[in-house]
């Protein structure tokens, strides 16, 4: 549901939004029967001429059953969204699959820098290209992100991969993804970090193995100052 109006790139992308499909098909369903029900008893029991009120204390079993029977089959339905979600949260958050590469991603006021591995294919090296606002990465691969924050929170949001992690200063989280389909979207940051928040978007180019040989290829290294590198803690 959700793929139609925002695609769906990274390898885990289906999978939460088939959690959310879940999640709205179920809470949906409940929603629309008892306003259906609510809708019903106030005109079925509505004020009429000549006929006096009720009271009814709620305990007669028969009237019971109107809310143990749906309390029951609504913690059924929690059952199943309560499985999908944590299938997807390993998945996606507590099970790393091996990296082919790794770029590391640093959140400040109010700017996204990415530091690819230069044409050694190692990470922390001396031929490392980093780019303000660019994230250029390989189609099929799978990549490693390692993320920082160098003055307030921020949270690294690539929508199209279903991807939000929060970047904490003092700390390197680890994260993955695997882009699925080639071409050009949105990196935004998706917690309020000042006066400049909505100004701190980024674009990611997902391209073929040969387009980012390319691109790589027409890159000089850029060393990162180390008196703005934080004192770092791996995640």
């Amino acid at each position: 549901m959700i793929e139609h109006f925002l695609p769906a790139a990274s390898s885990y992308a289906q999978d939460i939004d088939n959690l959310f499909t879940l999640i709205f098909t179920l809470v949906g369903f409940w929603l629309v029967l008892t306003e259906a029900v609510f809708i019903y008893l106030i005109v079925k029991f509505r004020k009429k001429d000549g006929q006096k009120a009720e009271y009814y204390t709620g305990e007669e079993k028969h009237l019971k059953r109107w809310i143990t029977v749906p309390h029951f089959l609504v913690l059924i339905c929690d059952i199943f969204i309560l499985v999908g979600a944590v299938n997807v949260w390993y998945n996606v958050k507590q099970q790393l699959p091996e990296a082919d590469e790794i770029v590391r991603v640093i959140g400040q006021q109010w700017a996204w820098t990415f530091v690819h591995a230069g044409p050694d294919g190692t990470i922390d090296t001396d031929d490392d290209i980093a780019i303000v606002d660019e994230l250029h990465v390989k189609v099929g691969t799978t990549y490693h992100f390692k993320l920082e924050a160098r003055d307030v929170l921020h949270s690294f949001s690539v929508p199209v991969f279903r991807l939000k992690q929060d970047a904490v200063p003092g700390r390197v989280i680890t994260g993955w993804f695997k882009p699925t389909k080639v071409g050009e979207h949105d990196v935004q940051c998706a917690e309020i970090c000042g006066i400049g928040h909505g100004l701190m978007a980024a674009r990611i180019f997902i391209e073929t193995p040969e387009e980012h040989a390319a691109w790589l290829a027409g890159q000089r290294p850029i060393a990162l100052a180390s008196a703005n590198t934080p004192q770092r803690v791996e995640d």
